[in-house]
Order: structure tokens, then C-alpha cells, then sequence
């Protein structure tokens, strides 16, 4: 089992081999004392949760990040199916459901498309907020307080300078977080 941290970062990617956002960006939270990182796919290829596990990490969390690119408006399945075995009634919510309340949560997603793409007259129609909604809601529901979320935006064609920007602020951003305190993430 893992040492007691600060910080999980729940993290999934269909595709990391070809990734370049998420691969710097789990480089540059490579050996951060206070984080785990916990990759769903690598740890459950075949799906089959072991929810104490997955529990016991969420308690000895004070911030849960999901990292994760959007796929279809959404996280890889994999986030849904832990979220529907792990987050359970009482033990995320209802009567005894205690086991998250107070802890902060954020997301930390990357984009294809470009903000441009994500409003009104965009291919995607509406803001990438909406699409996070759940995510927020999920939080919530839960009784964590859900932070700004990170964002890098238009990754298919981002310089290199601009992903290793983003890995940076990543990292810093994680330092950065003390338990209690916000965590200022913010879009790019």
C-alpha cells in the first residue's frame, strides 16, 4: 500500500505512448514526495477495481486530482466505471458517507481542440466549463470542494515550449497546494 499523501492524481489515458501533454506532464510530477500518482489503466487494464484499495487511497488524501484528456466530452471510461464502484453510498455519500467530505478536488485536462472550438460558434457549441460539469457536481456530491481545474487547450498542434510550460505549471501547481488552502489552476 502507499505511504499517506497530500495529493493523489488519479490518471488515465488511452493512448499514453503517443501522448505529449500527459506523458511531460507525468514527467514533471515524477518523484514529488506528498504526490501518488495512480495510473487507473496500467493498475486495471482488465477494469477490475479493487475498491478497498481504491478507498484507502481517497482516505489518506487531502487533494484528488483526475488527470485525464477529454475524449467525447468526457474522462476515458475507466474514470465512470471507478467513479460508479468506488464512490460509494456509504462511503462517499448518504447516510455515513463522510469518508471525502472536506477534501479538495480538481481536474487537470488537456484538449485536441482549440478554445476557439469550445463556444457557441464553435464546432463543439459550448464552453469547455460545461463539459465539467460532472466532474464538479461529482465533487459536490461527495462533500469535497472542487478547485479551478488545469487546462491546456488546441494539444495536437501546441510547441513543445508550450507543453513543457504547461508540465511546469503542473508540477508547481502541486508544490504549491498546502491542505486547506485553494489551489490557483486556471485555462490555457
Amino acid at each position: 500500500m502507499f505511504a499517506s499523501p497530500d495529493i493523489l492524481v488519479l490518471f488515465a489515458h488511452l493512448a499514453i505512448h503517443r501522448s505529449k501533454i500527459n506523458r511531460a506532464m507525468i514527467d514533471a510530477i515524477s518523484g514529488l514526495e506528498r504526490v501518488v500518482f495512480h495510473d487507473l489503466l496500467e493498475t486495471y487494464p482488465d477494469f477490475y477495481i479493487d475498491i478497498e484499495r481504491e478507498q484507502a487511497l481517497l482516505r489518506r488524501a487531502a487533494f484528488i486530482v483526475f488527470q485525464h484528456p477529454i475524449y467525447w466530452y468526457g474522462a476515458p471510461a475507466i474514470f465512470k466505471h471507478w467513479q460508479d464502484v468506488v464512490l460509494t453510498r456509504g462511503f462517499a455519500y448518504g447516510e455515513g458517507g463522510t469518508a471525502l467530505q472536506g477534501k479538495q478536488f480538481a481536474l487537470a485536462v488537456s484538449t485536441g481542440g482549440l478554445p476557439d472550438t469550445y463556444r457557441a460558434d464553435g464546432i463543439h457549441r459550448y464552453p469547455l466549463e460545461v463539459f465539467l460539469r460532472p466532474f464538479e457536481q461529482m465533487a459536490h456530491f461527495c462533500g469535497m470542494r472542487y478547485l479551478p481545474p488545469l487546462v491546456l487547450q488546441g494539444g495536437h498542434d501546441l510547441p513543445e515550449a508550450v507543453i513543457a510550460a504547461h508540465a511546469r505549471r503542473f508540477r508547481q501547481w502541486l508544490e504549491d497546494y498546502r491542505p486547506g488552502k485553494a489551489t490557483g489552476a486556471h485555462k490555457e
